[in-house]
């Protein structure tokens, strides 16, 4: 028969509940334990980032831009006056000279108007002509009046003289002295009268004839004025260079103003850098400069800064010092890089792709294992093309991800692989 026991049945309870007690105190442990630990590091791919080293010692301070070759001196060539394009004669490309026709205009207005001014010349000599004989002729006039005064006052004094020498002798007869010496004094003041009026007439005659001539040179500097309006329908280059732009066509009517041509020298370049207004505070007139036209590369200065900025950028003339590269030409489009300064001493890193110069930015340090990396603040100083300046956060020798690293701004360990 079966013999009850009690006390096995308690020991068997008390076992369970000891196995269930260790149970949920282990869950709780490992619960615990799960929650304290770091979420795992991310994988990035190592073959996808920019690593560079930190260095310390000289950093060239660079900006950089786009820009283009534009001449030196460009010639424009308005129409002066109205006209028709006849002809084209050249075209761009052409070398040109001084004298080399460009293109023709016909405008029959100047034509005429050259004309009359040519016959209102001629009608001005004419008139200039037959006013110096008309007045020659008056003066000659004159001077026969003043001659015949002359030698009827000579007459009369001699006559006066002789009265007086036959009064004295008592053999003249009173009245008749009188009226000798009233004759003479009477032809005296009518000389000296004509002869006055022969100077005055002189100079009455140089008056006429000035402003005759005046009228003349008038006349003739009209007649210039209206030939080189004719003249200038035919367009020349007016320098030496190549023709770079013809801007109008055969049968066109153009107006005084439009532009009609553009000569450039092409030997005088320089170079229009568009430099980004953040980074074009540094740049000043006379820093060195390298311009790269993609087919050789030439030394230049900065010779002007714009002071205006458009569409964020500041533009800067280089006068380029070097020998012009095979290639080089008009608009051709180059990059310059202007060197701001040279730093002697300074703790540097590649530019990172977020950072910018004076500014606090996070990047990952690699790790002693090189497979984690870090992330870390740095504070970054003056900043170049390729480098920025370390003022704080990293030391000579650190290895740190430059590569744009914002997808995994949650974490604060990543694990390269």
């Amino acid at each position: 028969m079966d013999i009850s026991r009690p006390d096995l049945a308690r020991n068997k309870f008390i076992r369970r509940i000891f196995w269930i007690a260790i149970a949920v105190v282990s869950v709780s442990a490992l619960g615990w334990v799960v929650l304290r630990l770091k979420p795992a590091s991310p994988t990035v791919e190592a073959a996808t980032v920019w690593r560079d080293k930190v260095k310390r010692g000289p950093m060239l301070r660079e900006v950089r831009g786009l820009g283009t070759l534009v001449p030196e001196e460009i010639l424009f060539l308005p129409a002066l006056s109205e006209g028709r394009v006849v002809q084209v004669v050249n075209r761009p490309g052409v070398k040109v000279t001084t004298d080399t026709v460009i293109l023709v205009l016909a405008n029959p207005d100047l034509e005429i108007q050259a004309q009359d001014a040519e016959w209102k010349v001629r009608e001005a000599e004419a008139r200039t002509t037959s006013l110096k004989v008309e007045l020659d002729t008056k003066r000659l006039d004159l001077e026969a009046n003043l001659a015949k005064l002359q030698s009827e006052l000579v007459q009369a004094r001699l006559k006066s003289e002789r009265d007086d020498a036959l009064a004295k002798e008592g053999l003249a007869v009173p009245i008749e002295v009188k009226i000798s010496r009233a004759t003479k004094v009477e032809l005296e003041k009518r000389f000296e009268l004509d002869k006055k009026r022969l100077e005055i007439y002189e100079d009455s005659v140089e008056a006429q004839m000035a402003a005759q001539h005046v009228q003349m040179e008038q006349l003739k500097a009209a007649l210039v004025l209206a030939r080189e309006k004719v003249k200038r329908l035919t367009v020349t280059a007016g320098t030496h260079g190549v023709l770079q732009e013809v801007n109008v066509e055969v049968g066109q009517q153009v107006t005084p103003g439009t532009l009609l041509a553009k000569v450039t020298q092409p030997e005088k370049l320089k170079a229009q850098i568009r430099i980004p207004e953040t980074q074009a505070k540094d740049v000043q007139i006379g820093q060195t400069a390298l311009i790269d036209t993609r087919n050789g590369t030439i030394d230049g200065v900065v010779a002007r800064i714009n002071p205006a900025v458009v569409e964020g950028t500041v533009t800067v003339d280089v006068r380029l010092t070097g020998k012009l590269p095979g290639g080089a030409r008009p608009d051709l489009s180059v990059d310059g890089t202007i060197e701001l300064e040279r730093l002697n001493d300074v703790v540097y890193v590649g530019r990172p792709v977020s950072g910018q110069p004076n500014s606090t930015i996070s990047l990952f340090r690699m790790e002693a294992d090189g497979q984690h990396a870090t992330r870390t603040t740095v504070r970054l100083g003056r900043g170049s093309v390729s480098f920025v300046e370390v003022v704080e956060g990293l030391n000579p020798g650190d290895s740190v991800v430059l590569s744009d690293m914002s997808q995994w701004d949650s974490y604060d360990r990543v694990r390269l692989n």
